[in-house]
């Protein structure tokens, strides 16, 4: 689309290329309620060119009883900019749910105009959960911190006081030990995988091929938990490396196959698996305590068609003790989080029946920029895999 508008416009004037420069769709609306211009991203957000948005009016494109329609009247009543957020300006048209952000100013040069700014929320809200899922990471490193030096010492003497108690226990007795014993040990086993959230070691990172992560994956995978798991590849053999840990990005999607795997489970013959990458250039994201802004244009996905995750739990599912299993700990995901998140990337999740879609954003690897700083960093510190259970 963009194409045809630069055939329409060979030479803009400046102001008009600067507002075709700009990512968000904006329009200029008339005292009418005509359209009387609009930007290239308007035409990509409704899917359709400026020369047939001119020939409507705005109420023609939103949703009927759009708050939209109310706040362009309160602007040219008021004659002051007003911003509303998370509107709903999904349409049957532009494919349904479109959260915006809407900001609508008087353009003073003309009464009676208005102009209209959206942004789609998708890469705010990754952004704003992004920092959530970092906030939570390191409460989990405190608790962590905590429950190693005040739960597994005591846990210690319990176990020892239970293995004396059982030499001199009746056999109905010693049963009675050994659950005590083996509850402590669980306990510790809990503790002990918490505390992987608060080691601050630096962790080497270097150029990555993702598709090399994928397969080793894939077939830990096959030979293992998803047996009898079909798996679609769709990859970008073009795609440059990850700046990442390899053992931790194996550690990653391995824990996210091995939870589609379980999604999937009762599928039968059905069920499937979907490991796709792809290039996507101009999501950037700004990390507190840095003055530049990160480019996350590498995207890779697994994808699954099982029944999906409860729209509840969808906001936390990144957070510690959130799960779906009835004998899970709810840290996998926590923990998977953490590692994306101390590489500076993002992970989202989309999910119907169906169709569950974890979605990680990762920077690219470039070998004539200086890398970080591993030792200094300010997000929080990276959890190495152990070798021996996940290098080749």
């Amino acid at each position: 689309m963009s194409s045809a508008a630069e055939f329409r416009r060979p030479v803009p004037p400046l102001g008009e290329a600067i507002l075709n420069a700009l990512p968000n769709p904006v329009l200029l609306v008339a005292p009418d309620g005509k359209i009387v211009d609009a930007n290239i991203a308007a035409e990509s957000f409704f899917e359709i060119s400026t020369q047939f948005l001119k020939r409507q009016s705005l109420k023609e494109l939103v949703p009927f009883g759009s708050p939209l329609l109310a706040l362009i009247e309160q602007v040219r009543a008021a004659g002051s900019p007003v911003n509303e957020y998370k509107v709903d300006l999904g349409t049957p048209r532009n494919g349904g749910d479109r959260q915006v952000d809407l900001h609508v100013a008087p353009l003073t040069e003309k009464p009676g105009h208005i102009v209209v700014m959206l942004q789609e929320r998708t890469i705010a809200d990754k952004m704003d959960r992004q920092l959530t899922h970092r906030s939570a990471a390191r409460s989990v490193i405190a608790l962590a911190a905590m429950l190693a030096h005040e739960i597994k010492n005591p846990l210690s003497g319990i176990r020892g006081a239970a293995q004396l108690l059982e030499q001199q226990a009746s056999s109905e007795d010693r049963m009675l030990t050994r659950l005590i014993c083996d509850e402590a040990d669980r306990i510790v086993t809990l503790v002990d995988r918490m505390e992987v959230f608060g080691d601050d070691r630096p962790v080497a990172r270097g150029p990555v091929n993702i598709h090399s992560v994928l397969d080793h994956v894939k077939r830990l995978a096959q030979s293992g938990f998803a047996r009898n798991v079909k798996f679609v590849e769709d990859y970008d053999p073009s795609l440059p490396p990850v700046l990442a840990n390899q053992d931790q990005l194996i550690q990653v999607f391995l824990n996210l196959v091995k939870n589609a795997a379980e999604a999937v489970a009762d599928l039968g013959t059905d069920a499937e698996i979907q490991l796709t990458t792809a290039f996507r250039p101009g999501v950037r994201l700004s990390v507190p305590g840095k003055k530049t802004r990160v480019s996350l244009p590498l995207e890779f996905c697994v994808k699954d068609n099982g029944s999906g995750v409860p729209e509840d739990l969808l906001p936390n599912l990144f957070d510690p003790f959130v799960t779906t299993k009835a004998t899970g700990s709810g840290l996998g995901l926590a923990l998977v989080a953490k590692i994306i998140g101390d590489h500076g990337g993002i992970i989202e999740c989309e999910s119907q029946p169906r169709k569950t879609t974890f979605r990680v954003l990762m920077p690219m690897y470039n070998a004539t920029k200086p890398q970080p700083d591993q030792s200094n960093r300010d997000d929080v510190p990276g959890t190495p895999a152990p070798a021996s259970q996940h290098t080749r």
